[in-house]
């Protein structure tokens, strides 16, 4: 049995207000972190984050010598602590700080990669998980813990998972509540729409679902996974912004680096081909062209209406039907995109926007005259920002 996304989103919470430890568990990049970080923002509550895995023995409960008075932390209503920089104690100072500075918020404390830490670190926090205690420091009651683990072969489904982790102590299993985590493609592209993934990769995933995630036991080298397909979004972001001729010769080997060589290259290639079907004559002359428009990346909008703006002679913004046609398309850009393409605007005052003044004050009502308002009202709205 396994809970997606959004089941987690309700049943993390729940465990959480019946005074109960979640462990989450999932494949590596599946969005353990993406899920706390919201369960976090809907609980209005102030998030701390530790990676077990890279803590060591001894981070926790031993001081670094030579001490006095000021190492020490004394708090108002939870006991003292030496303030160890960069170890779990300073996470803690800051925790004990903030639940004394906000004592009705929630805090959430999220333990990632829990058995990915060695079975010493682990041994270390198990009175802070399980008696919520370490020395003489106890956790504040509006403290949650939630931690979060990658599988090992000896759990239920998993028994082909192959991870360098450390079988959990079998206190942590029986005391705190075990929710596994599958990815769901639908929600996934859900979340993408609604937090800026690049619209190209949400339009391969609609068309490959299944390469959202990809797990070979065989093969364990690099593989599609949501936080893969996160990064390949910001990088392919910023690719959009080189030349063609750049784009080509990177694409594959960079998507291939967080994506594996088979998904990397077929989606280096729907990227690519994206590009040649969307150019400046196909969405100035062809209506299909501008209905692939609504689903290009920003960067490939923007970079369109501007070249648009360099060059109408084909369909001059002066004129009722490269006025529509345009205005259509720029209503599909995010606001920062419109306005970036205002200023081009801007830049050709007497290519562009004096033959629209000119048509504008004898058609005050005409498509060009609300087009020269409308890319006005956007110059003057992004100014303010």
């Amino acid at each position: 049995m396994a809970l997606t996304y959004q089941q987690l989103l309700t049943a993390v919470p729940l465990v959480l207000r019946a005074g109960n430890v979640p462990n989450i568990v999932g494949d590596a990049g599946i969005g353990k972190s993406a899920l706390v970080e919201e369960v976090a923002d809907q609980m209005g509550a102030d998030l701390f984050t530790t990676v077990v895995s890279l803590s060591e023995k001894g981070d926790l409960a031993i001081p670094v010598p030579p001490l006095t008075n000021d190492s020490f932390v004394e708090t108002k209503g939870y006991g003292r602590l030496a303030n160890v920089q960069f170890g779990y104690s300073e996470t803690l100072i800051r925790i004990i700080k903030d639940a004394e500075a906000h004592p009705g918020r929630t805090i959430i404390w999220f333990l990632d990669e829990f058995n990915r830490g060695t079975a010493a670190v682990q041994s270390e926090l198990m009175n802070l998980v399980l008696q919520r205690r370490i020395n003489a420091l106890r956790l504040p009651a509006t403290v949650k813990i939630i931690i979060a683990e990658n599988p090992d072969s000896t759990m239920a489904g998993f028994g082909d998972r192959e991870y360098a982790v450390a079988t959990a102590d079998a206190a942590i299993k029986d005391r705190t509540v075990r929710l596994v985590m599958t990815t769901a493609t639908v929600e996934w592209l859900a979340w993408a729409k609604r937090t800026g993934i690049n619209q190209l990769v949400i339009n391969y995933l609609t068309t490959y679902p299944e390469r959202l995630s990809i797990l070979d036991p065989e093969n364990l080298d690099l593989h599609p996974t949501p936080r893969a397909w996160e990064r390949v979004s910001r990088n392919l972001n910023q690719l959009r912004q080189l030349p063609p001729a750049d784009q080509q010769s990177l694409a594959a080997d960079l998507f291939s680096g967080d994506l594996g060589t088979e998904v990397g290259v077929s989606f280096a290639q729907f990227v690519l081909a994206q590009g040649k079907q969307l150019n400046l004559e196909a969405i100035q002359t062809k209506a299909a062209s501008r209905q692939s428009f609504v689903g290009a990346d920003e960067a490939t909008k923007v970079r369109l209406l501007r070249e648009w703006v360099a060059d109408d002679q084909r369909a001059p913004l002066a004129s009722a039907a490269g006025a529509t046609a345009f205005a259509d398309l720029l209503d599909q850009v995010s606001p920062d995109g419109q306005f970036a393409i205002a200023q081009a605007v801007g830049g050709q005052l007497d290519q562009v926007i004096q033959p629209m003044y000119e048509l504008a004050k004898e058609e005050p009502a005409g498509p060009v005259a609300k087009l020269y308002r409308h890319l006005a009202e956007i110059a003057t709205h992004g100014g303010q920002h």
